[in-house]
């Protein structure tokens, strides 16, 4: 499961009504896939639909896609959202990663 912190909460509910998603039925996608500084990056999109076999979670009101690969990765993240000095955007804070880039778009196990 995903953990939602409320900053992120209020950023992915501003962000994808700016889109033309409504965040009380639609849903983020979050995996990850090859590549990266570290060997293996996060991905974040706005949906309006599952894929067979995805995982579906709802935390802090918001619904989170995870496909069944990227399932085994992210168990126990938090999704949280900087706006810090250091730049903004969504921050995985994932207990699984041994190694993460500076930039902490990227991980390994």
């Amino acid at each position: 499961m995903i953990q939602v912190t409320e900053k992120a909460k209020l950023k992915a509910i501003e962000l994808m009504k700016e889109d033309g998603y409504d965040a009380s039925k639609d849903f983020i996608r979050v995996g990850v896939k090859s590549g990266g500084c570290s060997g293996l990056s996060y991905e974040l999109n706005f949906v309006k639909e599952e894929k067979e076999n995805d995982q579906i979670f709802e935390n802090n009101d918001i619904k989170i896609i995870i496909d069944k690969k990227s399932f085994l990765y992210l168990v126990g993240t938090t999704l949280d959202y900087s706006g810090g000095l250091n730049g903004t955007g969504f921050v995985f804070i994932n207990p699984n990663a041994n190694r993460t880039c500076g930039c902490g778009e990227s991980f390994s196990l």
